[in-house]
């Protein structure tokens, strides 16, 4: 039997990412491993795909209760879940297992104990308050596998070429496709994700109807894809082409500082001259205006954001004081009379990534100061930020949640690189704020310590906060219940088929 490439195409849905490292819940540590990690497992919660301001909901358990002292969390499995008590128990041990080190760790930290009552309910017990713990039970990190690792969620694995593809076949046996309003009838037997890092290919395919959703907007074609009054150009509109988003995006992209490195970690004048002299006005012209200036490690999207004026932004003049006061007048080391050099290390050297790269360094050279760029594939750049082997790095922290502390723990001095503070920043004080913020009793008065929190990290400049992005998606016209999503992992399963 055969069957037309429109036939294949019609129940396949295809998207263009950057490779997937690793199917393993415990081991997933991109946005990438996520998106295919929460296609094939479940999760005890689940982040609400159209309720906004963002909720939780219930994935294979509900949660039913939290005990008057904040520590104990109740949970019981839903009836169209398979899943038991013991499942649940079972992943999330694993990932607390030392002897099995995951970069998601930090999240299950504060776990004292999982205990299961009875085979449809359990109670997690916390060593301390954690506002935010329902909404880790969202993540990746915390998918559920069956007892033998089979698929818990929508989709299975098909087949796996790495670097080149993912193809993930319907799960008919997942419980949710009975729950929704067709019973998944009109849902996409397939979902295929290619490995394609370069956004322009990615502009091409889509245009040839090869990937159904383009979530990256090349630099060299945004005058094909807006015209000047900033909607979607005429001809794609022609085409049913859907324009989604456009807001802010729950993220911060920055430059992150080695802080254990001899030259920048002792030398807060150094990182503030660094941070002043970087150009986002140039930055933003460069990204055609498409993105939106940030001057703190949380996002203005999430409540709690300091909105005060950010003491550092773009000034040269004042980079240059700053960098005399460092002990680099004009950039010159006095030790040696040459000018100051220090490496950014990027990840995926694509031509996109090295022009951006070259602009960074021009903007350092007006102070004095020489920039080396190191391009490295993606996993081996992870590695040597994990192991402390950069003094600057590019990088993007995309949130898992939106709360303030999703961003801020990325300071605390116990979640030190290989943990999720890669920059190996360790601040007594900060960590003081931290700790008291998470014990508050009230939202005030965590919003009060999250404030102070920002505050000295804007002092000490442990990173250059570059922008962040606002969230434009290309729809194919094919593609139904589309909605834009900051948190999209394994949300290919509420998109549908529309039938022309």
């Amino acid at each position: 039997m055969t069957f037309s490439v429109a036939a294949i195409l019609a129940v396949t849905f295809t998207r263009a990412l950057v490779a997937t490292d690793s199917l393993d819940p415990v081991k997933a540590q991109s946005t990438y491993d996520c998106h295919a990690v929460q296609l094939l497992y479940d999760t005890p919660l689940e982040i609400d795909y159209s309720a906004r301001p963002y909720k939780t909901k219930p994935g294979v358990c509900e949660l039913v209760n939290l005990s008057s002292d904040g520590l104990t969390y109740s949970f019981k499995m839903v009836s169209s879940t398979s899943l038991t008590a013991y499942d649940v128990k079972r992943s999330i041990d694993r990932l607390r297992d030392r002897d099995n080190p995951s970069p998601g760790s930090w999240t299950m930290k504060n776990v004292d104990d999982v205990i299961v009552t009875d085979e449809r309910s359990f109670n997690i017990r916390l060593k301390e308050k954690q506002h935010v713990f329902p909404w880790m039970l969202t993540m990746a990190y915390c998918a559920i596998q069956g007892k033998n690792g089979e698929s818990t969620g929508p989709y299975k694995l098909k087949s796996w070429w790495r670097n080149y593809e993912l193809v993930f076949e319907r799960n008919p046996d997942w419980r949710g496709w009975a729950l929704s309003e067709d019973g998944g009838l009109n849902a996409f037997n397939e979902v295929r994700y290619i490995v394609v890092g370069d956004v322009s290919t990615q502009w091409l395919m889509f245009l040839n109807g090869e990937i159904d959703i383009l979530g990256e907007i090349a630099r060299d074609n945004w005058s094909s894809v807006m015209n000047e009054e900033g909607r979607l150009h005429p001809s794609l509109e022609a085409r049913g082409i859907r324009l989604c988003g456009g807001a802010p995006a729950n993220e911060v992209r920055y430059i992150g500082m080695n802080m254990n490195d001899p030259v920048l970690g002792k030398n807060k004048k150094l990182r503030q001259a660094l941070s002043c002299a970087f150009d986002f006005p140039r930055w933003k012209l460069f990204y055609n205006n498409s993105i939106c200036e940030i001057t703190g490690p949380v996002p203005p999207t999430v409540e709690g954001c300091l909105t005060t004026p950010f003491e550092y932004s773009f000034n040269l003049e004042k980079a240059r004081k700053l960098l005399k006061e460092a002990g680099y007048l004009d950039g010159i080391e006095p030790t040696t009379g040459r000018s100051l050099q220090i490496s950014l290390s990027i990840g995926r050297p694509t031509q996109d990534s090295r022009e951006a790269g070259e602009l960074v360094a021009s903007f350092f050279a007006k102070i004095g100061v020489k920039i080396e760029l190191k391009f490295q594939t993606w996993h081996a750049f992870l590695n040597s930020v994990n192991k402390g082997n950069v003094q600057l790095y590019m990088m993007a922290w995309v949130a898992d949640y939106p709360d303030p502390e999703n961003f801020l723990q990325l300071f605390h001095s116990k979640n030190k690189s290989p943990g999720s503070n890669r920059s190996c920043y360790d601040n007594p004080e900060y960590d003081l704020e931290y700790d008291k913020a998470m014990a508050a009793l009230n939202k005030e008065d965590r919003i009060k310590h999250w404030h102070r929190c920002q505050e000295i990290l804007r002092e000490d400049c442990p990173w250059i906060y570059t922008h962040i992005t606002r969230n434009y998606t290309l729809v194919n016209s094919r593609v139904g219940n589309y909605i834009p999503n900051d948190f999209p992992y394994g949300h290919e399963k509420y998109y549908r088929v529309l039938k022309k």
